[in-house]
């Protein structure tokens, strides 16, 4: 899809990898609305971009429409969807706070099937548009200490894939781009810092790059790094071998 002139909500677009692809948008003739939930970050953003900020928590109750209707008023439309905000928790799921569970699931994976719900069917009306779901290489391969962020970042994954194969030939796209470990305050917010020594961190903007081929080039899947295919291709191909090699190093 061509971004010049795209009008483009992103959210989770406060800071992190969101910011970085309201950035990059911007820089690339996008018109962009960032929705989170930090109005002095979003106004930062909405000033580099020249465009819009939206305050929303995606995880309160009518939040997601809310912010699909304000991001309309200010806007006009939609053109294309980022859904990038996500939560994480770490520790075992047995000590896991079943409330704060369910606040991941609403944020990670209910959000983003909400909001493409609510702005998806301008797009096929008018014949043009793409969503792009932000999941992580934990969907793909699952992660020690990390079973329901896993859950809702393989979910999105499916979810993305079967949205692809209703939209073909509706001149809208769906993209999936999954990141492995991505230098921001993720880590920092979901209480435990990231501290194994592979794989290293990558920057955002490397993210957001992934993100901005995935919508130009209509690809439906990319990895940030490329090499992250790899983990995903050896889960899939050979589950028993990759698992030995979990177990061990995790």
């Amino acid at each position: 899809m061509e971004l010049t002139g795209a009008v483009c909500l992103v959210t989770g677009g406060s800071s992190g990898i969101g910011r970085a692809v309201a950035l990059r948008l911007a820089r690339s003739g996008a018109q962009v609305v960032a929705l989170g939930r930090d109005r002095d970050a979003l106004d930062e953003v909405a000033r580099a971009t020249s465009g819009y900020g939206v305050v929303a928590d995606l995880a309160a109750p009518g939040e997601v429409e809310r912010a699909a209707e304000e991001a309309l008023r200010l806007a006009g439309r939609v053109d294309l969807l980022v859904n990038n905000a996500g939560e994480g928790w770490a520790g075992r799921f047995s000590e896991m706070n079943p409330l704060r569970a369910e606040e991941l699931i609403r944020t990670n994976l209910s959000a983003p099937i909400r909001l493409t719900r609510s702005l998806l069917p301008a797009m096929l009306e008018r014949r043009k548009g793409h969503v792009v779901n932000v999941s992580s290489i934990a969907g793909h391969v699952g992660v020690r200490d990390e079973a329901v962020y896993a859950a809702t970042k393989a979910a999105l994954i499916a979810f993305t894939e079967s949205l692809r194969y209703e939209l073909a030939g509706s001149g809208v796209g769906a993209s999936v781009v999954s990141p492995g470990t991505v230098r921001t305050a993720f880590f920092e917010r979901r209480g435990r810092p990231y501290d194994r020594s592979f794989p290293r961190p990558i920057d955002a903007d490397q993210v957001a790059r992934a993100v901005l081929r995935a919508v130009r080039r209509d690809k439906a899947e990319v990895f940030a790094p490329r090499w992250m295919a790899f983990p995903a291709w050896l889960r899939g191909s050979w589950p028993g071998l990759y698992r030995a090699m979990a177990g061990r190093w995790g």
